[in-house]
């Protein structure tokens, strides 16, 4: 795969090549921008000590062209003509004024499958609108849905480039999707990512509400946006940390489980809505599309709630964590990101990976992948230098 440098699509390219892919990300002379990007490695600024670089071009080769002259033009085309996949995050028109767009270099090579990830879209090319993260997640609708039960305090974003993260995962999907099709039928696709799509479509049914019902769903604590205040999620344990239940008790078998903890931890009679929960069992569970209708269903899953924040308080975030996971009931423990990587569940399925970094003399725990499998490779290498495989792949060539 190639893939040309930019903010936009290095999550995707980054993807793939710790999936196993061979990614070739081609970088102007002197590095791509984003290299200079901060912090740095030991604060001492340097396009090879770029930590937004290392984390987003891991198990990447770099090669250095300049593509506004013919030498770097026509090696770019060699390139493409060779790869299955070309991915790129460009403004508009910019590719195209050089001769190498997907238009362009398709045409000599239609199985080739090319990814463009762009604020609004090819289509809405002449739109001009500001394209940061914050702009393209307010406008996306994220922003409307991020925040606190109190509206006093303004609206939030997430933070980390979750704009780029979310087109690059389309970008991804679209990719390997457009592979597949390729395999069955021998002819490639143009994969078109709007940012400003991808962002709005992760936020569910918010936008559909308002464009189609008229209801505006309101931002909340941790949880999400809803036309009426729903319950707490996140929940304080006994030793200060939290834990977020996103759908508490809805299943026979979870009012059973709930019901026998409390018993087992001897706080029975610290909970007289036991009741609630055997009427949970006899009922055979409750919907939560009829929360808010089911008037008895409602206080059923309000007391299951109930039940839950009260053995939180009991116990430590993970004793919390741990036991519901072993009873099969839905929740997760707010770590702190050093706490992320301790813990033996990510341990164990190796999300945590050791980086060499040989150029230093050193190794760097690195996030893992986001998902994992039997067929997914774990090993992670270091993002390339700047240019350091120009000479091997272009000798390739």
């Amino acid at each position: 795969m190639i893939e040309l440098a930019s903010d936009r699509a290095a999550y995707a390219g980054k993807l793939l090549g710790d999936l196993g892919a061979d990614v070739v990300v081609v970088e102007p002379p002197g590095g791509h921008v984003s290299r200079t990007y901060g912090p740095f490695l030991g604060d001492v600024v340097d396009p090879d000590g770029c930590l937004w670089w290392w984390n987003y071009n891991t198990s990447k080769r770099s090669v250095v062209l300049d593509l506004t002259t013919d030498e770097g033009a026509t090696a770019f085309r060699k390139l493409a003509d060779g790869a299955d996949i070309v991915l790129e995050g460009e403004d508009v028109g910019a590719l195209d004024a050089l001769g190498l767009d997907h238009t362009q270099l398709r045409a000599d090579k239609p199985e080739l499958v090319w990814v463009s990830v762009t604020p609004f879209g090819r289509m809405l090319a002449d739109l001009d609108e500001p394209a940061t993260d914050l702009t393209l997640l307010a406008g996306g609708g994220t922003v409307w849905n991020c925040g606190y039960d109190d509206h006093t305090i303004a609206p939030l974003r997430p933070s980390g480039g979750h704009a780029h993260h979310t087109a690059s995962a389309f970008a991804l999907l679209g990719a390997l999707t457009a592979v597949v099709h390729r395999d069955l039928t021998g002819v490639g696709q143009h994969v078109d990512v709007s940012m400003l799509a991808a962002t709005n479509v992760t936020n569910e049914v918010s936008s559909i509400e308002y464009l189609y019902a008229g209801n505006t769903l309101h931002r909340q604590t941790g949880r999400h946006a809803s036309a009426q205040p729903t319950m707490d999620i996140q929940v304080p344990c006994a030793d200060g940390g939290y834990i977020t239940t996103p759908l508490a008790l809805t299943k026979p078998d979870d009012f059973r489980a709930v019901i026998a903890w409390l018993r087992e931890l001897g706080l029975e009679d610290q909970f007289p809505e036991m009741f609630w929960l055997e009427m949970g069992i006899e009922r055979g569970g409750v919907s939560m599309k009829m929360l808010g209708i089911d008037i008895e269903g409602t206080e059923i899953y309000r007391a299951g709630r109930e039940a839950l924040y009260l053995i939180a308080s009991k116990l430590s975030t993970r004793d919390m964590f741990v036991g519901a996971q072993q009873r099969a009931i839905a929740c997760g423990a707010v770590y702190a990101p050093d706490e992320t990587l301790a813990d033996e569940h990510f341990r164990f399925r190796e999300y945590p990976v050791t980086v060499e970094h040989p150029e230093l003399g050193r190794s760097f725990t690195y996030p893992g992948l986001p998902f994992t499998g039997d067929t997914i490779p774990t090993t992670i290498r270091r993002a390339p230098l700047v240019g350091e495989h120009t000479d091997e792949v272009l000798g390739a060539i």
